[in-house]
């Protein structure tokens, strides 16, 4: 039996890709910062919580990060983990690029100590393009990250990309544009929108306030994505 480790399954994509990986016959181990007190609503909804061996972990502590591995003996990590809203990442740059950033060089750095033949799936963002204009982004499409959640995730990305070529570990990124399910957080736009019209129509709210609503998105179907992640 093949086992994996699910750095912030509790979200969205944690919670389907945790799902997918048990009905193909895993072990899985998720973490969450505090897995005493965390209320797993994701896995609940999807009926898998007593499923997972769920573990403590805080991504920016090297030492937190190694013990989890040491212990779950993984063979394929899925960095799920870090800040996920780039309007956050403004007001919080330093936590989010620790969450990001420094979450995934401790993963890299804990599967090159432990010497084991780990392969590392890390979660990269279309937020690194930038400003695409009138451009359609391709995987040699240069990065020109505008938000510290942006520059988080690139820096990451060519993290991954220095562990896999200076230490030979299976090390990769995916590049995730928007992708929606019934697990979305309402502060996610499309969530907002069904969230704001059913409150409207109850009376409960007047109106719906958006940011900017000329940006464009290609927006996927999380539990697709996550079978591409797989």
């Amino acid at each position: 039996m093949r086992t994996a480790l699910v750095p912030a399954v509790s979200g969205q994509d944690g919670a389907y890709l945790a799902k997918l990986l048990l009905e193909k016959g895993y072990k899985v181990y998720g973490t969450s910062r505090d897995a005493q007190v965390a209320s797993f609503r994701n896995l609940q909804r999807l009926n898998i919580r007593g499923d997972l061996r769920l573990e403590s972990v805080a991504m920016n502590d090297f030492r937190s990060v190694i013990q989890v591995l040491f212990k779950a003996q993984p063979d394929e990590i899925y960095n799920l983990a870090g800040q996920s809203s780039v309007g956050l990442s403004f007001e919080q740059p330093v936590e989010t690029q620790d969450s990001i950033y420094l979450g995934t060089l401790n993963l890299l750095e804990a599967i090159r100590f432990m010497g084991k033949d780990i392969r590392l799936y890390n979660a990269c963002s279309s937020e690194c393009f930038g400003d695409l204009r009138d451009e359609i982004a391709v995987e040699e499409t240069p990065f020109r990250p505008r938000s510290p959640y942006a520059v988080a995730k690139a820096a990451a990305f060519w993290q991954v990309s220095n562990y896999r070529e200076a230490y030979k570990i299976f090390a990769c990124s995916g590049i995730l544009f928007n992708h929606e399910s019934p697990l979305r957080p309402e502060r996610f736009v499309t969530k907002k929108i069904v969230t704001a019209a059913h409150r409207i129509a109850k009376g409960e709210l007047r109106e719906l306030r958006l940011g900017n609503i000329d940006v464009q998105r290609d927006w996927g179907w999380a539990p697709e994505y996550v079978e591409a992640m797989y």
